[in-house]
């Protein structure tokens, strides 16, 4: 299991605009870089970002190996009601994180 940070906010009203936040700590091998033997390391990347809000997807992303260790991303989202957000990062090796958060909209 690795380590991730999300930043959501906990309530809403109805229609309001959000900002989310997530970083998950990664080493993101490109496969092109030579390891202390010479070698080169194997590619190990998160391939792939999606979130669902209550089960829809709002949000998703292909990333490739020019992206940096531990992936930031933000995204704004509009919220009608309450729910639960899924955010999933796909990667080599079956590499799969899933994390949730609830959000009450009043």
């Amino acid at each position: 299991m690795v380590r991730t940070l999300l930043r959501v906010p906990a309530t809403a009203r109805s229609g309001e605009v959000i900002e989310i936040r997530t970083l998950i700590a990664h080493p993101m091998e490109t496969g092109f870089r030579p390891g202390a033997d010479g070698t080169v390391q194997p590619r190990d990347i998160i391939r792939r970002f999606t979130c669902r809000f209550n089960n829809r997807e709002v949000f998703a992303a292909e990333l490739h190996p020019a992206v940096a260790a531990n992936p930031y991303l933000t995204f704004t989202l509009r919220v009608e009601e309450s729910g639960i957000l899924a955010f999933t990062w796909e990667g080599d090796n079956g590499f799969s994180q899933t994390e949730t958060r609830p959000i009450a909209v009043a």
